[in-house]
């Protein structure tokens, strides 16, 4: 009788086994032993490739530097494929890596790239479940239309198009179903397997990609905190008239689901879309620099997943202007005041070429011994350049070259570095290499236009804070004073830049030039 219903019981395990397997509803990447299985496989792969590609051949010989480049290739493309078949939060770290241009080799960035655009889709199936649990209503009922075909898909989310039953248009961001009871298990596992990574090669430290996940996947996951991010963002910048960020319907928006004012545009990297509508590609590029310098200078809030899908640019229809329309505020850096006031002279320095004040505040970031290599990561720029001043001569494509081989040839030594520095430099690294992403698409690289916004957002927080902390009147009057002065000389040297590449300024230049020699 056991026997009997031990068979009994046997076969229809594996009939439902079949059905749930066949089953359209049911996708086998969604087992836990599938995901582990393949993480741990494509890991152990990469791993035997590196200890046995490069096992025989000379260290630094021309052989030995063509054959890592492509087992750094084959890495990073089963990497892709690891991220694409695991999705979520897998699909989110590889994103992160392929945004690091200048900080790991080129074979990695730009194979791990195309994970922007290569988001998963959910099912209109799953998307329906997700709005009923957390709404309690079907589709129907609360829209008019709901087109099916998602604007964009994300690693976490995906937004859809909709009209209210009120008339309004609507951009409904939705998080795939699985992602939060995945997300957790997920970065437990990618921690043992860097651990067991470490263990073979010492050199390699990626933890921070782990910690930094823990902390800002339960944040982007939480849409209600998108939202408040959202409002504060666009209330800080309000005076930047260039600046849409959507508006938040809370009376419909939840944990997993967030409604939004829709808004149209083109993204910022389609130098195309911006000839086509008469935006100035300039305009717009100094535009980003002003509004990324005042956050993270002076308002120390950050906007940190500034990739071109979540920067568009319109051109408004009643009054002309070109906007940014800044998306997916999920993701957030707080600046402490001590780091950002260091970070501030940093850059200061950087842009004076004061190298004593590059080591001094490189230091004080934690770079220690490094802050050479430190500086050339924040900078995007050989350490020749640093030292002539990274506003004297603009990016050339030798140099670029360089600093992209230089990534691979210094990996140990950036991971080190990337483990010693304050945590809020990390997203702060990502955030300059998809801004300098965007600038080499429009071709507005290094413009001496951003390294002056920078400036003048250095120079005004610095004296806020030295106001702060004085009680004299006549030395707040002083800080005041001299900050005044410090950006006027700025103003004045812009206008003597814009004078420099104007007709009337050739003009004035050729016509004096003229005089001079006439006088000799």
């Amino acid at each position: 009788m056991a026997r009997r219903a031990l068979k009994f019981i046997s076969l229809a395990a594996a009939t439902s086994g079949f059905y749930l397997y066949s089953s359209k509803y049911l996708d086998p990447n969604d087992f836990g032993a599938v995901r582990v299985g393949r993480a741990i496989a494509t890991t152990a792969v990469i791993t035997y490739d590196y200890l046995t590609s490069l096992r025989s051949v000379p260290y630094e010989s021309q052989e030995y530097a063509y054959l890592k480049s492509q087992v750094h290739l084959r890495s990073a493309e089963r990497l892709r494929e690891l991220c694409c078949a695991n999705r979520g939060t897998f699909i989110k770290v590889g994103q992160h890596l392929g945004a690091l241009d200048y900080l790991l080799p080129e074979e990695y960035t730009h194979t791990l790239k195309v994970l922007h655009s290569q988001a998963p889709q959910s099912s209109m199936q799953e998307i329906e479940q997700v709005i009923r649990e957390d709404l309690g209503k079907e589709i129907k009922e609360l829209f008019v239309s709901f087109e099916d075909t998602p604007l964009g898909a994300a690693s976490l989310a995906q937004v859809h198009k909709a009209v209210l039953q009120d008339g309004r248009t609507v951009a409904v961001k939705v998080q795939h179903p699985k992602v939060q009871a995945q997300s957790s298990k997920d970065i437990l596992l990618m921690e043992i397997l860097l651990l067991a990574v470490k263990q073979i090669f010492p050199d390699f430290e990626f933890m921070w990609l782990v910690e930094e996940a823990k902390k800002n996947l339960p944040l982007e996951l939480d849409f209600l905190n998108e939202g408040r991010n959202a409002e504060k963002v666009a209330h800080m910048l309000k005076g930047f008239d260039f600046l849409k960020v959507p508006r938040i319907y809370w009376e419909l928006s939840t944990r997993r689901v967030l409604f939004m004012e829709f808004v149209e545009g083109g993204q910022v990297n389609d130098r195309a879309y911006m000839e086509r509508n008469s935006i100035d590609v300039n305009e717009i590029s100094r535009n980003l620099g002003k509004l990324y310098s005042e956050m993270i200078f002076v308002n120390g809030f950050v906007h940190c997943d500034p990739h071109p899908g979540n920067v568009l640019v319109r051109k408004c229809p009643a009054s002309g202007k070109a906007h940014i329309i800044l998306l997916d505020h999920g993701l957030y850096q707080v600046l402490t005041e001590t780091f950002r006031l260091n970070y501030c002279r940093l850059w200061q320095s950087l842009i004076k070429a004061d190298m004593k004040g590059v080591q001094k505040y490189s230091r004080r970031l934690g770079a220690g011994d490094l802050y050479p290599l430190f500086a050339c990561m924040l900078t995007a720029r050989s350490w020749d350049s640093v030292n002539r001043g990274i506003g004297q001569s603009p990016v050339t494509a030798s140099e670029d070259v360089e600093i992209r081989t230089n990534a691979a040839a210094y990996l140990p030594k950036i991971t080190q570095l990337l483990n010693n520095v304050p945590r809020q430099m990390l997203l702060l690294l990502k955030t300059n290499d998809l801004l300098r992403g965007i600038e080499s698409a429009l071709h507005t690289r290094a413009s001496a236009s951003s390294f002056l916004n920078m400036s003048r957002c250095c120079i005004r927080a610095v004296s806020t804070y030295q106001k702060s902390k004085s009680d004299s009147l006549y030395r707040k009057a002083q800080i005041s004073l001299l900050e005044g002065l410090s950006l006027w000389q700025i103003n004045m040297y812009e206008l003597f830049l814009w004078l420099k590449g104007s007709r009337l300024g050739n003009w004035v230049i050729a016509l004096l030039s003229r005089m001079h020699h006439s006088l000799y």
